[in-house]
C-alpha cells in the first residue's frame, strides 16, 4: 500500500478493512500490530462481530509494545497510547513493571497510574515509580510556578513607578505623553517617556491558606494539582500553607509540601469521604478568621453528616474567614461534583466554582492582596 491517505484509513479502521483496503509493510504494519495490541482487547469488538486476524494469544510484551510505540510514533501519540492502556485498558504492569518503567517517558497519565497502583508495588518498584513522580511534578511545578508567583507580585495600581519592568509598561500613559514624537511620514511613534505602573502587596504578611484535599480514588487529578499548588504557594513571602488530606480521616501533610514528591507518594487514594471532619480540623488550623482562606477541594459528594458539613462551613464564614469550594476536575479541566451539596455550601456564604491551579493562585492573590 503507497497511498498514504489509504494507510492512515486502514490503520484507523484494523483488520476489518483488510479485504478493501489491502495489507500494511514495513513500518505503518508495525504501527499497525501496535495499535491491534492495545484496542484490540476492546469488548465493543466482539459485541460488532468484528472479526479478528487470529485467535492465538499475542507475541508482544508490554515492554516490546512499548519499544515500538516509542520508535513508531511522535511523542503526543505515545502519551495516548500509554494512557489509555493504563487508564482504559487497566494494563497495570505499564507502571508495576520494572522493565516498562525503566523505558517510559514521564507524563500525567502515567502519574495518576502509579498514585493508584503504589500499593501493589515492591520497594524497586517504588524506586523507579519515584522517580517517574519526580520528573512529572518537576515539569508541573515549572509550569505552575511563574504564574502564581505573577498572581502573587501585586495587582497594578494607577500611581507611576520609577522601576522599569516590562510586565508593568502602562501603554495608554507611554502612548498620551508621547503623542508630540508622532511622526506622519515615518508612521511611527517615538517613544521618549515610557512609563510604568507600579505594584501593590499589602497584608501579605498576615495570611493563612488552608487546603483540604479529598484523596478518594476520583479525585486523584484533583490531589496531584492541589500537591503542585501548595508546592507552588509554600515560598512566598508572608504566606502560611498548610496541606490537608482526607477520606473518612483526616491527615496533615503540611510539614511535606515543600516536598510534593514525598507528599504524592504518601497519598492513598479510596476510602470514603467525611467532608464535615476535615472542614472541623481545618477551622481548628484558623489563626485569624479574617486573614485565612480555607480551600475545599472536593467532589462534594458527603459521606458523613451533610448537616454538620454545611454548619462548619456557616461558622467559618461568619467569622470572616473566606471560604472557597473548588470542584474536582479532571486532567482536561473538566468538573464532576455533587451539585446539591455545592449549592447548600454556596448558600451559607461559600464562594463555590471550579478552578485551575492557575485560577486558584489569581484568587487568592486577589484577596491577600487586598
Amino acid at each position: 500500500m503507497t497511498d498514504p491517505m489509504l494507510e492512515r484509513w486502514r490503520l484507523v479502521l484494523g483488520d476489518a478493512a483488510q479485504d478493501c483496503l489491502g495489507g500494511l509493510s514495513g513500518a505503518a504494519a508495525g504501527r499497525d500490530a501496535a495499535l491491534d495490541w492495545l484496542y484490540g482487547r476492546d469488548e465493543e469488538l466482539s459485541r460488532r462481530d468484528v472479526r479478528r486476524g487470529g485467535s492465538g494469544p499475542s507475541l508482544l510484551t508490554t515492554v516490546d509494545w512499548l519499544d515500538g510505540i516509542t520508535r513508531l510514533f511522535p511523542k503526543e501519540t505515545v502519551e495516548r497510547l500509554e494512557r489509555d492502556a493504563v487508564e482504559r485498558y487497566e494494563i497495570h504492569d505499564v507502571v508495576t513493571d520494572p522493565q516498562v518503567l525503566a523505558r517510559v517517558e514521564p507524563n500525567p497519565a502515567l502519574l495518576r497510574a502509579v498514585l493508584r497502583t503504589k500499593h501493589l508495588m515492591d520497594p524497586e518498584v517504588l524506586r523507579l515509580a519515584r522517580r517517574l513522580v519526580e520528573a512529572v511534578v518537576r515539569q508541573l511545578v515549572e509550569r505552575m510556578a511563574s504564574e502564581v508567583r505573577q498572581s502573587f507580585s501585586g495587582a497594578r495600581a494607577r500611581r507611576p513607578s520609577r522601576f522599569r519592568q516590562a510586565r508593568n509598561f502602562d501603554v495608554r500613559r507611554t502612548i498620551r505623553a508621547n503623542l508630540a514624537h508622532w511622526r506622519p511620514d515615518e508612521r511611527r511613534l517615538h517613544v521618549r517617556t515610557p512609563h510604568f505602573f507600579s505594584r501593590t502587596r499589602r497584608h501579605l504578611d498576615r495570611w493563612q491558606v488552608i487546603l483540604l484535599v479529598d484523596q478518594s480514588g476520583s479525585m486523584v487529578g484533583s490531589v496531584i494539582h492541589a500537591a503542585v499548588t501548595a508546592a507552588c504557594l509554600w515560598g512566598l513571602p508572608g504566606v502560611r500553607t498548610h496541606l490537608v488530606a482526607f477520606d473518612t480521616e483526616v491527615v496533615d501533610l503540611s510539614s511535606d509540601v515543600d516536598d510534593p514528591v514525598e507528599l504524592l507518594m504518601k497519598v492513598q487514594l479510596g476510602g470514603g469521604t467525611d467532608i464535615a471532619r476535615a472542614v472541623a480540623y481545618g477551622a481548628q488550623l484558623v489563626e485569624n478568621p479574617r486573614r485565612t482562606i480555607v480551600v475545599l477541594v472536593t467532589d462534594f459528594y458527603e459521606g458523613g453528616s451533610e448537616a454538620h458539613l454545611v454548619r462548619a462551613v456557616k461558622q467559618l464564614v461568619e467569622q470572616g474567614t473566606h471560604v472557597l469550594g473548588l470542584a474536582a476536575l479532571d486532567e482536561k479541566a473538566n468538573p464532576a461534583y455533587d451539585r446539591a451539596t455545592a449549592q447548600k455550601l454556596a448558600d451559607v456564604g461559600a464562594a463555590v466554582g471550579a478552578m485551575t491551579p492557575g485560577e486558584l493562585a489569581a484568587f487568592v492573590a486577589e484577596h491577600v492582596g487586598r
